[in-house]
């Protein structure tokens, strides 16, 4: 998570770094802040051009391809070539309204195929108003609607028949068959058998983490079941991962052997609810003693550190829980909340010093406050309000 010192700017290298070692960045639509799939970069990185990522993801060859990975996500073509085990067992591995799509809307799926395979790359407006508007002579009876619509997309982007050519200026996909936006290298790789796709992706899983469970490996790409246990054995077996305890796990625990040990940790960091650190809560909790929800979904009187709540990284701990906006109209970057992280009982964690983690912090928000174009850092929404135990001894970090 340390962030190197750098003469120049961060480069399409930096990026591919990062993926190379996380390998994968999750998308969500939120934008409060910033969209979820760019922090993680910030995080690591520092300020960069987010149009770096729109090239990955946007323009051949492509580094860069969405596919249901952890959830929507962007992973490198290679990863994608792994999922394929996944796609064709929607019946199993997607949601409920997905899977069933072939047999409800078998002739809505035959619809949109050949209207992307004529037309494509389309939004999901774009599909809906052609085949809407079109002269089917049963269009009717045809049960068409923009739920429909989404649903069969959907579909089509979980079996790995679509993907996303790149976002428009709205982040709406412009869905593509999948055989015109992968490069032409990966499409000419022979699929890997599922046995050794699962251990790839677990492998992925455990190279990011560095050390974690069976249940973390598997939650980075969502695999579960006996699949998942075959996979670390053998990954045990070939000395990829290695046993190891650590003080209070009362489970199985695996370092990968490309996993080094640093003799203090000194990384300053805002982390979105959506990076990879956070993806495994128990994890989070046992190393951090963080107890961590996002709130989002949360009714507003009944959440504790805000709607959207980011875990400030300082060092070893998870010192702080910071709720932020983005204001674009005022041009500032608002502090809703700012909290000591609370230490989750029977965890043991020593307690940062309380005025450096607000003045770092403040160092943090200034920072991200320019790479997102805006002017200031404000501690307090509109009205001025900010809430939490950490606000007072911020706006001194601040004013200094």
């Amino acid at each position: 998570m340390r962030r190197r010192a750098r003469t120049g700017p961060v480069t399409a290298r930096h990026l591919q770094g990062v993926v190379d070692r996380i390998g994968l960045l999750q998308i969500d639509s939120v934008n409060v802040m910033a969209r979820a799939h760019l922090m993680p970069l910030y995080s690591r990185l520092g300020p960069y051009d987010t149009a770096l990522l729109d090239r990955a993801a946007g323009r051949a060859p492509r580094r860069l391809v969405e596919a249901w990975a952890h959830q929507a996500s962007y992973v490198p073509p290679s990863t994608y070539r792994l999922l394929g085990w996944r796609q064709r067992a929607y019946r199993t591995e997607a949601w409920g309204t997905i899977a069933g799509v072939p047999l409800q809307h078998a002739g809505e799926v035959e619809a949109v195929r050949a209207l992307l395979a004529e037309q494509g790359p389309l939004t999901g407006a774009q599909v809906h108003e052609l085949l809407e508007g079109s002269q089917r002579a049963d269009r009717l009876e045809w049960g068409w609607n923009w739920t429909t619509a989404k649903r069969v997309l959907e579909f089509l982007f979980f079996t790995g028949e679509l993907t996303a050519a790149g976002r428009n200026g709205a982040f709406e996909r412009r869905y593509d068959l999948t055989e015109r936006v992968l490069p032409a290298a990966a499409l000419a790789e022979p699929e890997p058998s599922e046995d050794d796709a699962v251990r790839a992706l677990v492998e992925i899983g455990a190279r990011a983490h560095g050390i974690g469970t069976v249940r973390c490996f598997g939650d980075y790409f969502r695999i579960r079941g006996p699949r998942l246990r075959r996979a670390v054995d053998e990954l045990v077996e070939a000395g990829t991962l290695e046993p190891v305890q650590v003080a209070g796990w009362d489970r199985p625990v695996f370092r990968h052997r490309e996993a080094t040990t640093p003799r203090r940790a000194v990384g300053r960091a805002l982390l979105s609810p959506f990076d990879p650190l956070m993806f495994e809560r128990r994890r989070l909790e046992e190393l951090f003693g963080v107890r961590y929800r996002i709130e989002i979904y949360v009714p507003a009187p009944q959440r504790v550190w805000g709607y959207y709540c980011l875990p400030f990284l300082l060092g070893e701990h998870v010192a702080a829980l910071v709720d932020l906006k983005a204001d674009r109209q005022d041009g500032v970057l608002r502090v809703h909340a700012a909290h000591h992280a609370p230490i989750v009982p029977g965890v043991h964690r020593a307690e940062p010093d309380r005025r450096l983690v607000a003045h770092e912090l403040a160092l943090e928000l200034a920072e991200v406050a320019r790479w997102l174009a805006l002017d200031e850092v404000v501690v307090g929404d509109r009205d001025g309000q900010a809430r939490g135990d950490l606000v007072a001894a911020l706006q001194d970090a601040e004013a200094a």
